[in-house]
Formats: structure tokens, C-alpha cells, sequence
């Protein structure tokens, strides 16, 4: 008969067996044993070097100010939201949604000490019939001189009655408008530190600036003084249609409203650029930013700093693009330069014999590349020098000294001209059709060129924009009164082995040249 016996459970037979083990060891060792438990370390990686922004933002942020502009503002009784002024980009309280208006009512009710004025810092300015200076705009801005010029936008400062340069360590300074120029978006400001020195930044070569270079943006984006972003230099040469002077820098720094008139350093604490636009369908940072070269911005802050104003050449001529259907219609064999639309009587190019139809290649022995190198070139130069112009007219290669006269505060200088057309006007008849260009044509009013009375909707002067009611001066830089005359001119230039011919259109508001297949030819 077998006695019930209990088996030992599991972990009694593991614990007698590690007592066991234990035992032996110090029987067969004679020393006692101490028994440490074991943890795993803390994750630690070993990072790759990589540039640290750090050195550089230390060195210039001293130098790069906010820009506080104030103007006069209604007094508070007069507030729709119950004396709570505010700006939102330049939207009002009635420009908010109405969910957010009782939100903002709030602020201007009564308190416990009455009612409350929530207008922002306290004002610089006296208050008269005409509301108290308030602050309107943010902006940035970076002195450039130990004496106290500072550079920023003059889209920052346009508005303004007057200004506040608020430093990285919170003081606050009155500024002085010095001078601003809005062709080029740039404008000066002077602060007097009463002996103080400021720590200043200088300018970048250009020359030096490469596609791919890291950049560093210190500015005050959306009131946040003293915010640094870092990207790369994305493009440069930009052109995006905000004046004649364009050739922006595109950067990928994180860059939104406030960061205007702020720096774009290199690893060197060198300003190559002014931030002063962004790309943004939603109103922030997309990684699209543009800033003003340091070549374009150096002499123009020079010479406000020197007389509070921009001395500009003038040569006093309308020019457009050269596209390619223009220069074979002109025998170039690239389209390059800068097509001369017309020259202002009395105007240094119109001395110089400059006429519309040039193309003007070179400035000084340096190639033109387009319209908006021509007016960058010429306008950068002082009044009174004599350039020489290389232009090519009648299938020719010429030369023209021209004396530059002072570019008119009002007037347009040298720039590309996109030609819009005058509205549609119904024209007198006796036409003559030019099947092969899908034109038709009359006699003009005034004699002198022929007015365009019909066009073909699926011709290629259709297509360039040419309209009923505009006139036709010129083909090939000669002058024509009928059609016999262009047919007369455009069987030359088949002659010649031209595929195109260059029609000067003239319209309500203003000349342009047009180039257009003969005979159909594309």
C-alpha cells in the first residue's frame, strides 16, 4: 500500500536548489558571497556633429530690434467693442466672426475699478481731438551702425506717426524716421542712446551666397520678440512681381507676419538678406520666404542714411521682355536683353537716339540679361554718368553713350512693361484682310498706323492678346499706313529667312511689341 506523498511545488524545489547552489560555492570557496541585482542602463546615443546655430544667435541678437509704429487712434468711447481697440492684420471688430465677438466684448466691460483700456503698452504721444498714438504695426528691425541706424521694411513703417525700437533686453527707445524708399521696400530709422554704443551687424557679400547655404532669421514674429528660425537659402533671383527692382533671395526659414524688416543671417552673423515677403495660402509660415539681397539693400540704406532719400539713373524709355518669338522675329539669336517699347521725348535715352524697337544687350560691356536686369542696372547708377548702351536695331549691332538724367519721384523708370490692353472699341470700316495673320485692318483715325478691325478668335494675334480697336504703328521697326505696307515689309523678312515678324500695337494705354508667325509658321 502506498502512502499519499506531497510533491514539493515549483518554486520550493527552484528556491532549495539556488540555497543548494549557494552552498556549495561557499563550501568549495570558504568566502561569503554578496548577491546584486542588475538593471539595464539608460538609452544613450551617440549624435552625429552637426552646425549648432548657437555662436551666431549669441553674437547678433543684441543687434536685432522690434519695431513698434504708432499712429492716432479714435478715442475709446467711440470703439464698437466697448473700448477694446485692436488690429488683426488690419481686420477691425466687425470683421470678426460673431462667435468670436462676445469674447472680445468682455475685455471692455466694466471691472471692479471701472473701465478697463486694454489698447496695448502706453502711449508716446499727447492726446488731442484727434485720439492718442496707439500702437498699430509690429514689425523687426537690426541696427547697422553703433550710433543707432536701424534697417527695416518700409511696408512697417509706411503708416506710421511714430516709432519704438524695442531691444532684446525689453528697452524701449523713440526712433527717428530717417528715410524710406518704397521701390525697393527698405527704410531707415535713428534711435539717440545719449552716448550709448549699439552692437551692429554688416552686410554680407553676395557674391558668397550660394543656393544651399544655412541661414538664420531672428526676428519678431507675431509680437514674439527675439524668435530665431534656421533654413537654407532655397533660390535666388526671384522675381515676384512686387516692383522693377525684384531679386529676392528665397529662403525656407520658418518666417511669418512680424518677421518684416528683420535680418537673414549667414553662419557669420552677416546680414544677406531683409525679410519682407512670404508665400502663404494660410496666412503662415509655408516655407516660402523672401528676403532682399544684401547688394540691393547696402547702397540703398547707404544713401537714406546719407540724405534720407534714393537718387535713381534715368534713361526715360518703356521696355518689355524679349521672348523668344521676338528675337527670331528680330534675327537674335537668344532671347535676351531688353526690348525698347518707346523713348519719352525730351528724356536721356531719346537724346542718346535711342527709338522704339532696341534692344538694348549690354551696360557698360555687361550682358542684360532681361527687362528687370536693365532697370536694377540703371537704376543702381548714379545721375549724371555716362553709360554706354550696346543695342541691336535693323539686324545691327550698335553703340550708344547716354548721360543718365534723375529718375522723377512720380515717374516710372526703365521696366518691363506687360501691355495691357484698352477695352474693345468698335473701329471704322474699309478692311483689308491679312488672312495669313487672322487680321483685319483699316485706315486709322488719325492717319498714321492701321487700326485693327477684326481678328480671327483662333489665330495667334488672338492668342498674344491683340483686340479689335487697337492700331498697328510699325512691322520690323517700320513704319506702315496700310496694308500694302505690311504685306510690303513682311515679304522682306521672308526674304530675310524670318519665321516672324515684330508688330508694334498700339493701344489706350500704351505701346508693346508682339511677334508673329508669317504665314502661319509657328
Amino acid at each position: 500500500m502506498f502512502k499519499n506523498i506531497k510533491a514539493p511545488s515549483l518554486n520550493t524545489a527552484l528556491k532549495a536548489s539556488t540555497v543548494a547552489g549557494l552552498a556549495a560555492a561557499v563550501l568549495a570557496t570558504g568566502i561569503p558571497l554578496e548577491i546584486t541585482r542588475s538593471y539595464a542602463e539608460a538609452v544613450k546615443v551617440q549624435a552625429p556633429s552637426v552646425p549648432s546655430f548657437a555662436n551666431v544667435v549669441d553674437a547678433v541678437s543684441p543687434a536685432v530690434i522690434s519695431v513698434r509704429v504708432e499712429n492716432r487712434v479714435k478715442p475709446v468711447s467711440d470703439d464698437d467693442a466697448n473700448g477694446f481697440a485692436f488690429d488683426f492684420n488690419g481686420r477691425g471688430f466687425d470683421d470678426l466672426p460673431d462667435a468670436l465677438k462676445p469674447f472680445f466684448r468682455q475685455f471692455g466691460e466694466q471691472g471692479p475699478q471701472g473701465p478697463q483700456d486694454r489698447r496695448g503698452p502706453p502711449h508716446h504721444g499727447p492726446q488731442d481731438g484727434k485720439g492718442r498714438l496707439r500702437p498699430v504695426a509690429q514689425g523687426s528691425g537690426f541696427f547697422i551702425s553703433e550710433d543707432g541706424y536701424i534697417v527695416t521694411n518700409n511696408h512697417v513703417v509706411s503708416d506710421g506717426a511714430a516709432f519704438v525700437a524695442v531691444m532684446n533686453d525689453g528697452t524701449e527707445l523713440d526712433a527717428k524716421l530717417i528715410g524710406k524708399d518704397p521701390r525697393t521696400d527698405l527704410a531707415v530709422l535713428k534711435v539717440d542712446g545719449k552716448g550709448r554704443k549699439f552692437t551692429y551687424v554688416n552686410w554680407a557679400d553676395d557674391n558668397n551666397v550660394r543656393v544651399g547655404d544655412w541661414v538664420v532669421a531672428v526676428g519678431n514674429p507675431f509680437g514674439l520678440g527675439g524668435t530665431v528660425t534656421a533654413g537654407i537659402v532655397s533660390a535666388r533671383g526671384r522675381d515676384i512681381g512686387s516692383g522693377p527692382y525684384d531679386d529676392y533671395l528665397q529662403v525656407d526659414a520658418a518666417v511669418n507676419r512680424g518677421n518684416s524688416g528683420g535680418p537673414t543671417f549667414n553662419l557669420n552673423g552677416e546680414v544677406v538678406g531683409i525679410n519682407t515677403a512670404i508665400f502663404s495660402p494660410s496666412g503662415g509660415s509655408v516655407g516660402i520666404a523672401f528676403a532682399i539681397p544684401a547688394s540691393t539693400a547696402k547702397d540703398v540704406v547707404a544713401d537714406l542714411m546719407k540724405d534720407g532719400q534714393v537718387s535713381r539713373g534715368y534713361l526715360g524709355v518703356q521696355i518689355q521682355p524679349v521672348t523668344k518669338d521676338i528675337a527670331d522675329s528680330l534675327g537674335l539669336s537668344e532671347a535676351s536683353g531688353a526690348l525698347v517699347v518707346s523713348a519719352q521725348a525730351g528724356t536721356p535715352g531719346e537724346k542718346a537716339g535711342m527709338k522704339a524697337g532696341d534692344v538694348v544687350t549690354a551696360v557698360n560691356g555687361e550682358t542684360v540679361k532681361d527687362a528687370r536686369d536693365l532697370s536694377r542696372r540703371i537704376g543702381a547708377m548714379t545721375p549724371g554718368k555716362k553709360v554706354e548702351l550696346s543695342v541691336w536695331r535693323s539686324g545691327k549691332a550698335q553703340s550708344l553713350t547716354v548721360e543718365l538724367g534723375t529718375l522723377p519721384a512720380e515717374q516710372k523708370d526703365a521696366s518691363a512693361d506687360d501691355g495691357d490692353q484698352a477695352p474693345e472699341t468698335q473701329a471704322p470700316a474699309s478692311e483689308k484682310a491679312l488672312a495669313d495673320l487672322g487680321l483685319t485692318v483699316g485706315p486709322s483715325d488719325d492717319g498714321k498706323g492701321l487700326q485693327i478691325t477684326g481678328i480671327d478668335p483662333d489665330s495667334d494675334a488672338a492668342d498674344k492678346g491683340i483686340k479689335e480697336g487697337e492700331k498697328i504703328t510699325s512691322v520690323n521697326n517700320q513704319e506702315v499706313s496700310n496694308a500694302d505696307d505690311v504685306v510690303k515689309v513682311l515679304n522682306q523678312a521672308k526674304k530675310d529667312g524670318r519665321t516672324r515678324a515684330l508688330f508694334q500695337i498700339q493701344s489706350k494705354d500704351g505701346s508693346r511689341f508682339v511677334a508673329l508667325p508669317i504665314n502661319g509658321q509657328g
